[in-house]
């Protein structure tokens, strides 16, 4: 019961994350609202917070929602209870849910329902493919024991590359410079960092100056290329298992903020292309409200359709 709305469907797309959750409702004619709220809460109950964001929207919408969707940041098998949340939305005309985890709806906003890989790189990093294959997730396994190539991972790189220098035991980096004005102690660097709850933002925001300094210092230049390196190896796994590595071009989008750096979105390029000369490579900016918003597009026979969970009745003929 994937079928896309009828165009005389009123819709709403909701981007759930736990930063904020953005809400677009669209009416029949075309016309749209846009919304935005707090974040997720994860020490709450998930579908009562959705199903309240969709209440939001219904007191400024003029007409009834009948066919909603979501992409949820970390959703799990066992939050993706599309029925439920379906009987909830009734109240406000809803007749059709659809409930994917934001990876999905990150690919929807770059492909489209396209074949090809997706990596999407902010703090952390995790990497989406889809061909013929099925659907592989390659990386996002958090700052502990993954997200390499992400903003974080940079960052702890260029903190490692700092202390190396400090101790002797690698080459000077301007990169000295930034961290000694935030911890002129820097011996005691590690200690303020382990205390502190938000270490793991902190720690990412170095990426930021690391980005910065390449262009003039090549230790900060060498992380970007092993980032680059990195990601494009993440990209071509994905591509492998789904089985999209033996075509000749394929499709492949790097999207969030660690890819503004021109240094490190061509390290990752040129990554790619080493191995697949043809593949389309490409930069585009973010559009999760978007690619939740394509969950429709999700066909029952396309590899996606078992990661969206779906209830309702089809439109109506």
């Amino acid at each position: 019961m994937n079928e896309s709305p009828e165009p005389r469907d009123a819709t709403v797309a909701v981007d759930a994350g736990q930063s904020g959750i953005r809400a677009r409702y669209r009416g029949a004619d075309g016309a749209e609202l846009e919304f935005g709220f707090g974040g997720i809460r994860t020490d709450r109950p998930l579908l009562p917070q959705l199903a309240g964001v969709v209440m939001a929207v219904a007191e400024d919408a003029p007409e009834p929602l009948r066919d909603v969707s979501f992409g949820v940041s970390g959703l799990t098998p066992a939050e993706a209870k599309a029925d439920e949340l379906l009987e909830s939305l009734r109240p406000f005309g809803t007749r059709r849910v659809r409930l994917a985890h934001d990876s999905v709806s990150a690919y929807l906003g770059a492909l489209d329902t396209d074949f090809g890989a997706v990596v999407a790189a902010g703090t952390g990093v995790v990497t989406l493919g889809v061909g013929a294959g099925g659907v592989a997730r390659v990386d996002g396994w958090g700052f502990l024991i993954g997200d390499a190539g992400s903003g974080y991972w940079i960052g702890r790189a260029a903190l490692d590359a700092v202390l190396r220098a400090h101790d002797g035991r690698g080459a000077a980096t301007s990169l000295s410079g930034p961290v000694l004005a935030e911890f002129p102690d820097v011996e005691a660097a590690y200690i303020e960092l382990q205390s502190d709850p938000a270490k793991v933002a902190r720690i990412a925001r170095y990426s930021a100056v690391v980005a910065e300094h390449a262009p003039d210092d090549a230790v900060a230049r060498g992380i970007l290329e092993l980032a680059g390196d990195e990601m494009a190896g993440s990209v071509l796994a994905a591509l492998s298992r789904v089985g999209e590595r033996e075509n000749p071009a394929p499709k492949v989008r790097a999207i969030g903020g660690v890819f503004r750096s021109p240094d490190l979105f061509s390290a990752f390029e040129s990554s790619v292309r080493l191995v697949i000369p043809g593949a389309d490579v490409a930069r585009e900016e973010a559009r999760p409200l978007e690619g939740v918003a394509r969950l429709p597009h999700v066909t029952p026979d396309h590899p996606l359709a078992p990661h969206v969970a779906v209830a309702g009745v089809p439109p109506v003929e």
